[in-house]
């Protein structure tokens, strides 16, 4: 983690929700937010996941430039609680150089 992830806070504001890219899935990402849903794990996967790019593996469905399907209209996620492994150690493993100008968060940490 960068010295700028280290400081960072999140503001609970969505923004990083609503940023393009991907979230990709582990296993456990996969388990946890089919328990959250009611859901066994191959039927969250038919409903919300799909191969990511390079057949890597698994990704949150969904348009790289709409929010998140789990963001809320209050700009909450309805599944926090069991949200996915790159979601909870944001910003550390998302790749992108231009988090400041979309998160309150990483501009408080600079």
């Amino acid at each position: 983690m960068d010295l700028q992830s280290e400081h960072f806070v999140c503001r609970r504001c969505g923004a990083c929700c609503r940023a393009p890219g991907i979230v990709r899935l582990t296993d456990g990402d996969v388990d946890a937010l089919a328990a959250a849903l009611g859901l066994s794990p191959e039927a969250f996967v038919a409903e919300y996941a799909e191969l990511a790019p390079g057949r890597s593996g698994l990704r949150l469905r969904g348009a790289p430039e709409a929010p998140c399907e789990f963001l809320a209209a209050d700009g909450l996620c309805r599944v926090h609680a069991a949200r996915p492994r790159q979601c909870r150690e944001f910003p550390a493993r998302w790749k992108r150089d231009d988090l400041d100008s979309v998160c309150l968060g990483m501009r408080s940490a600079q």
